[in-house]
């Protein structure tokens, strides 16, 4: 449980890694770029990435590693020792992944008040997202809904609210088929059914819109490390962000002009702000943390 961690105050360090295989992490991930500074123990043995946040946040398995921004958010509100480096691995426009069965009806996000709407989890952060959007965007706020989840957090102290309950027997797709939801928040991947239809008409052109007014770029997971590795070790902190910020230039085009995944503080703090804002209305945090506060000396200079 996140006992004190030394390493050498000199030299090479072998990072314990949680790292998916990720199109803005190829180049690292499979040895292209290295650094004389430090080497990557990559732990693969979890069969998606996000089944390793649990012992990332619960039991300080990891070194460093990508984190989903809201487990970040939990964790480090609850006292983990872990700092962000400004450093998204993942990041897309959310507005797409609200989904329901258009052969029942049309279903318009202002119309969502007292139904159902599917999940993976509570706290998960494209489900945070979405909630936010809708409550800003569409006036329905998260205790309108009925929320059905199929996991728990990743954080053990994290008690859901009452309007959240469990079905874990089928897939979120199934569940909008067979109408135990009237809406599921889907994830990135195009559902094969052709009934299943965006929730948010149009979600690319409100995407667009909602990123120009607000300058909001959707993270959904950061790189973070322990903080001890960056007090003991900064030369090492500033390696693995250039690293990072190398293979994401080799390995992705940003998106119609749009850099989906901004490094530095300063390109962060307004999607940081924003995904606060929205775990403390959903009372996902139990405090305001401010920006600064997840990032110490070291790793709020990055990039600037």
């Amino acid at each position: 449980m996140f006992e004190p961690r030394s390493y050498p105050s000199q030299g090479k360090v072998r990072l314990h890694t949680l790292l998916g295989d990720n199109p803005s992490t190829r180049s690292l991930k499979d040895g292209t770029l290295k650094s004389e500074l430090l080497s990557f123990d990559f732990d693969d043995s979890f069969k998606i990435t996000h089944d390793g946040f649990k012992p990332m946040v619960r039991e300080g398995r990891f070194d460093c590693g990508e984190l989903a921004i809201v487990t970040y958010l939990q964790a480090r509100a609850l006292g983990r020792p872990l700092l962000l480096l400004p450093a998204p691995i993942g990041g897309r426009f959310q507005h797409h992944t609200l989904a329901h069965d258009a052969s029942r009806g049309t279903l318009l996000p202002q119309g969502l008040a007292g139904k159902r709407i599917g999940i993976r989890s509570y706290t998960q952060t494209t489900v945070t997202w979405v909630r936010g959007i809708l409550r800003t965007e569409y006036g329905v706020s998260p205790q309108d809904v009925h929320w059905i989840a199929q996991e728990d957090a990743h954080m053990a102290e994290y008690r859901e609210p009452d309007n959240v309950s469990r079905i874990e027997d089928r897939s979120l797709s199934q569940l909008l088929i067979d109408g135990d939801v009237d809406a599921a928040i889907l994830g990135n991947k195009k559902p094969d059914d052709p009934r299943l239809q965006p929730v948010i008409a149009d979600p690319e052109a409100a995407a667009s819109d909602w990123y120009y007014r607000t300058g909001i770029v959707p993270m959904n997971h950061i790189f973070v490390a322990r903080a001890d590795l960056s007090r003991q070790r900064p030369d090492v902190i500033r390696a693995l962000y250039d690293l990072l910020l190398e293979s994401r230039d080799r390995d992705i085009p940003s998106e119609q002009g749009r850099q989906m995944r901004p490094f530095t503080l300063a390109a962060l703090r307004p999607s940081l702000e924003a995904i606060i804002d929205f775990a403390l209305f959903d009372g996902l945090i139990d405090r305001r943390l401010s920006v600064d506060e997840l990032f110490d000396e070291t790793t709020s200079a990055l990039g600037a």
